[in-house]
């Protein structure tokens, strides 16, 4: 998760200095550069020892490195924003149908341009290759990742891959079955709750020497410490002002399908006729009168 996000999160959750600080920083960042700590002080009627400890609540040894962190994400996701529509509020009230169509289309392809920049393939490789050659593979996720995961289990299941979705009231006990054969997929945008369902299953999974697999957001986090392998979601996103997960949800996809289908390509002749297979005996009874639809086995 990145640092906007994480002060984002303490300004939302707590309700002391750390807030006052983190929605001033926030809504100041272009101008943060011109502004001494005191002056930040002043104007956030705190103190210069409560702003040291503001930026030590984030693993900072000080301001002064929080805020060299800080002003070059900025400068980082100024650079690389999306453009010409803004991923938390990507149409207006005045916006006709026609309008919020083309401003959405726009979001959900820049959002998949974002994520293949951020995919590393030897990443992408080594997590196919991880469920590839396990006997079982458990997927976390939280609603909404929990629907996105659901999505990837059915087309590990149709190429004859072991694939089970981990519920959140028996996450632990499923935890706990695992070994060093199997393998685990977390999703979690923020990555960051090491005490809440899914990320709090690492320890188990690590225990046990299970392969984890994690999907999350860019930035520190305890998720990405914690993983063999880490798929990086587009993460252009704040955590909470935002109409919905436009983007995170069509970056979160298309990683589970290129992860689906570089598995599938692993073994592509075998896979494809498997796929084919599992389909005329499970699926025989869907017809279509469209002729380029209709098949006939």
């Amino acid at each position: 998760m990145y640092l906007f996000q994480r002060i984002e999160e303490a300004a939302f959750k707590q309700n002391d200095a750390r807030r006052t600080i983190g929605e001033f920083i926030l809504e100041h960042r272009d101008q943060l550069q011109e502004l001494s700590m005191e002056e930040i002080a002043q104007q956030t009627y705190t103190s210069k020892p409560t702003l040291v400890r503001f930026a030590k609540y984030f693993d900072y040894s000080g301001w002064m490195e929080f805020m060299y962190a800080f002003t070059h994400e900025v400068a980082y996701h100024d650079e690389n924003a999306y453009a010409d529509v803004d991923p938390n509020f990507p149409f207006s009230e005045k916006d006709n149908s026609l309008e919020m169509i083309e401003s959405l289309v726009n979001l959900k392809v820049q959002s998949i341009k974002d994520t293949v920049s951020l995919l590393a393939l030897d990443d992408l490789n080594k997590a196919a290759e991880i469920i590839k050659n396990s006997e079982n593979t458990v997927i976390y996720g939280t609603s909404p990742n929990y629907y996105y995961g659901e999505l990837f289990k059915r087309n590990l299941l149709t190429i004859n891959k072991k694939a089970f979705m981990s519920k959140s009231g028996e996450s632990g006990i499923i935890s706990h079955t695992l070994t060093s054969n199997d393998c685990a997929v977390i999703i979690s945008y923020s990555g960051n709750t090491p005490d809440e369902n899914p990320v709090n299953n690492v320890k188990i999974l690590r225990k046990n020497n299970v392969p984890i697999i994690s999907i999350t957001s860019g930035g520190k986090n305890y998720l990405r410490d914690h993983s063999n392998v880490v798929l990086n979601i587009s993460s252009k996103e704040k955590l909470y002002s935002k109409i919905s997960n436009y983007a995170t949800q069509e970056s979160i996809l298309f990683i589970l399908e290129v992860l689906y289908s570089k598995i599938f390509a692993l073994d592509y002749e075998e896979n494809k006729n498997r796929k084919i297979s599992n389909s005329k005996l499970l699926e025989s009874k869907r017809t279509s009168n469209f002729k380029d639809l209709a098949e006939k086995f």
